[in-house]
């Protein structure tokens, strides 16, 4: 959409890019790079708003802060982009999905102080100029953005390059001050916009959103920092945007798949943090925030090992954790007590309650054993050559909040779990399988045990090892109320028999090694 103060056009004028089978359009980011084309031609702003369908200005002076923001900066190297935290207008009471993002803007905080926040894809004011690939303190000549030659980078569209120029050369940018009136470039606009226009130019490569990834948001937001550019996150009162949360299970599923999917694809491009740190002007502390993001799919691996570790122990009856009558047993202990309770500090102090803390902390181990492993094998059977990443939409719901009964939430069903036959689900269905039999087997074997003795043989199977099945078993517990639900709130028998089949397999291993007593 492109907004114009000019009386010869429309003052909001609705732009839809041209697509063909025959052409890829990239998704998002090649929708972005048509409307930044188009707008250079229209209006040629030098400041551009990025907000998704689903989100609407919540802040009247949200472009006001902006401003002040870019204005005020006394280094112009201090302002790439300027992004505002994603907050949601119809979320769910206490976050039982986990995926308001509140943790996340928390921490990207601290991020802010390095180079700057990472670009969220929405809810963001791009300068032209960042966009266009211009570094800081860059001096363009615009006779040579004008010049055919430019046709490499930006197109063969003369209006394009002229608004180029203006924008690179830092003139004064206005419309008035070019050769042709805004409703004489429409047939202009309509050729830029077209499906075939970026072949041959650096558009998706060097110039405008990037591809490359199924996030191109930090794909370019890192290309941009790593030229020396940082950005600012403006977080006003009331809040600048709100917008539209994945209302089910699945697809909150689909959503953190695909994050996970583009976040790692970025680590096997010419833009992974560390390269840029090496040949461009990425901070080391900030490639080391984007690796935290970036190998958000990864880290699935080590905690399935990890979650699937105490129920090991004690089908086997071995340690990797201290005896409860061992000294050492008060390091781990302190260890995860101290972390959850700093961390329960710090969720208080963000007005979260005890109950959005608990979804966010058993979320954050269900949505990496299940959504972003998909994402990790995702992405190592397209490493592999044996599949390629398919872009999955986010289905969202709109709910009314007019008071008309119409799309209102139920109190009784909203927040619950819904489930469909995705094998995506599989993984977290097992490892909550394999904990309840190891759970049931240490329970089986005190029964047996005299009552007298009962102490001793909780030292032999590990207190340690049962607390931690335990905890694994209560951040799954969602996944057993699916075992006994019916319709779209139950896990399918499919899903359950080919999990318990799996975790059966991974039992008989176990006892596999059990020492022969």
């Amino acid at each position: 959409m492109v907004i114009s103060e000019n009386t010869d056009l429309p003052h909001v004028i609705y732009i839809s890019r041209e697509k063909n089978l025959k052409h890829h359009h990239h998704y998002k980011a090649g929708a972005m790079n048509a409307l930044a084309r188009v707008s250079a031609i229209m209006t040629n702003a030098p400041l551009m708003l990025n907000v998704d369908c689903d989100m609407y200005a919540n802040n009247p002076q949200v472009f006001l802060h902006a401003m002040c923001i870019v204005f005020g900066c006394k280094n112009d190297q201090d302002c790439g982009f300027i992004q505002f935290p994603q907050a949601f207008y119809d979320g769910l009471k206490d976050d039982p999905f986990g995926n308001q993002l509140a943790n996340y803007y928390y921490l990207t905080n601290g991020i802010a102080a390095i180079q700057g926040p990472f670009y969220s894809g929405t809810n963001c004011i791009h300068r032209r100029k960042v966009i266009y690939g211009l570094s800081p303190n860059d001096k363009i000549n615009s006779g040579n953005i004008r010049n055919e030659d430019s046709h490499e980078v930006f197109g063969k569209s003369f209006e394009l390059r002229e608004s180029v120029a203006l924008i690179l050369s830092g003139s004064i940018a206005k419309i008035e001050n070019r050769t042709s009136l805004p409703s004489g470039l429409i047939e202009a606009a309509i050729h830029v916009a077209s499906c075939s226009y970026e072949y041959g130019t650096d558009w998706g490569k060097k110039v405008g959103w990037l591809y490359g990834s199924a996030t191109e948001d930090t794909l370019t937001g890192v290309s941009i920092h790593a030229r020396g550019w940082k950005s600012i996150m403006c977080s006003p009162d009331p809040l600048a945007f709100l917008g539209c949360v994945p209302s089910t299970y699945p697809s909150s599923l689909t959503q953190q798949k695909r994050w996970a999917i583009g976040l790692l694809e970025i680590l096997f491009t010419d833009k992974n943090p560390l390269l840029l740190t090496l040949k461009g002007n990425l901070w080391f502390r900030h490639a080391l925030a984007y690796y935290w993001i970036c190998l958000w799919g990864a880290r699935s691996i080590p905690e399935i090992c990890y979650a699937s570790l105490p129920a090991y122990c004690m089908i086997t009856g071995s340690h990797f954790l201290p005896k409860a009558n061992e000294w050492a047993f008060i390091i781990p202990v302190s260890i995860f007590a101290i972390y959850h309770v700093y961390v329960l500090w710090e969720a208080t102090r963000q007005g979260v309650s005890l109950r959005t803390w608990w979804n966010l902390q058993r979320m954050g181990r269900v949505t990496t054993m299940t959504a972003w492993l998909f994402g990790f094998l995702s992405v190592m059977l397209k490493l592999m050559g044996l599949s390629k990443t398919v872009f999955e939409v986010t289905q969202k719901e709109h709910k009314s909040n007019y008071g008309d009964g119409v799309g209102n939430k139920d109190d009784k069903k909203a927040g619950k779990f819904t489930y469909d036959k995705s094998p995506v689900i599989m993984p977290g269905v097992v490892i909550l399988l394999v904990n309840m039999t190891a759970l049931v087997n240490g329970v089986l074997r005190l029964s047996k045990v005299h009552y007298s003795e009962i102490w001793i043989k909780m030292l032999e199977l590990g207190l340690g090892e049962m607390f931690c099945s335990i905890w694994v078993f209560l951040c799954f517990s969602e996944f057993l109320k699916g075992f006994f639900r019916k319709g779209k709130y139950g896990i399918p028998s499919t899903t359950i028999s080919k999990s318990g089949c799996l975790a059966l397999f991974f039992v008989h291993l176990c006892r596999r090694f059990v020492q022969p007593s």
